[in-house]
């Protein structure tokens, strides 16, 4: 590869395209989680996160996950993180084969500022959902054979001055969900509690407590999905994105909604119910 007088690689100074995605398939393919050998063993033998969630409130969105990893009938993790920072304004969570997804949302972010750097201005929200789906349609060929990545992603639309919230299927078609959405195992279950208790317009701590009974809610129904587990202190993975940014919610916080979940989930196992009408 001829280099530039000052040391760069030609490819480095190409501003035809922000993509970090692009850059990387051009310099160092072999690098990119789609494009390496899959090694021996079925799908299923790999560790695989499960359910997550968001839904909107006054003022922004809330992203929530269980902890649990499974490997076929075993636990593989019990405190793995599966909601994370995208940017300021972008929260990006996963479920599906671990490896990959922790790759995909690493590499993810990396588009996001370097697209950011190249053009002096972040993507739209829009922008970044269809930035998510084109890395998960170059994901494909590993889906198809079962190594399997759905990422959930919400943010502030700076914009819009809402938050907003996008799913994804395995070749990478976009979906603006609408108030809630959940992926993974325990995402029936957890959407069914979704249904019963998501209210337009909720505070952000109500928020928090019907996305903790919600994941309650899978893990009672879904074992691959892991309640809140007050013996060893592990309680779900919450972030909030609003106007101010991103924001993982202390753990102190969760545990006290858990504890409050769990203490209640004592007199009445099925949960809080809805009004009929």
């Amino acid at each position: 590869m001829t280099e530039h007088p000052r040391g760069l690689p030609p490819v480095f100074l190409d501003g035809s395209s922000s993509s970090f995605t692009r850059l990387v398939e051009r310099v160092a393919p072999h690098t990119l989680p789609w494009n390496r050998g899959l090694g021996p063993g079925p799908a299923r033998d790999l560790p695989h996160g499960t359910t997550v969630l968001a839904l909107d409130f006054d003022g922004g969105v809330l992203m929530a996950g269980d902890r649990r990893a499974t490997m076929g009938h075993l636990i593989a993790q019990r405190d793995l993180e599966k909601v994370g920072y995208a940017d300021d304004h972008t929260a990006v969570a996963f479920a599906g084969t671990v490896g990959l997804a922790k790759e995909l949302v690493r590499l993810y972010r990396w588009e996001l500022e370097h697209y950011e750097k190249v053009e002096r201005r972040p993507l739209t929200l829009n922008g970044k959902a269809q930035r998510l789906a084109a890395m998960i349609r170059d994901q494909l060929a590993q889906a198809m054979q079962g190594l399997v990545v759905v990422p959930l992603l919400a943010g502030y639309d700076t914009a819009r001055g809402v938050g907003r919230i996008f799913s994804f299927d395995v070749t990478g078609g976009p979906y603006e969900a609408v108030g809630f959405h959940s992926d993974g195992s325990g995402s029936p279950y957890a959407r069914g509690a979704l249904k019963k208790l998501y209210r337009p317009g909720m505070s952000a701590a109500d928020a928090t407590t019907v996305a903790v009974q919600a994941l309650y809610d899978a893990a009672d129904d879904d074992s691959a999905t892991g309640g809140p587990d007050l013996s060893r202190r592990i309680y779900p993975s919450v972030a909030l994105v609003t106007a101010d940014g991103y924001r993982a919610l202390p753990e102190d916080e969760v545990r006290a909604v858990a504890e409050s979940v769990v203490s209640a989930r004592q007199s009445s196992p099925e949960g809080p119910t809805a009004p009929l009408l």
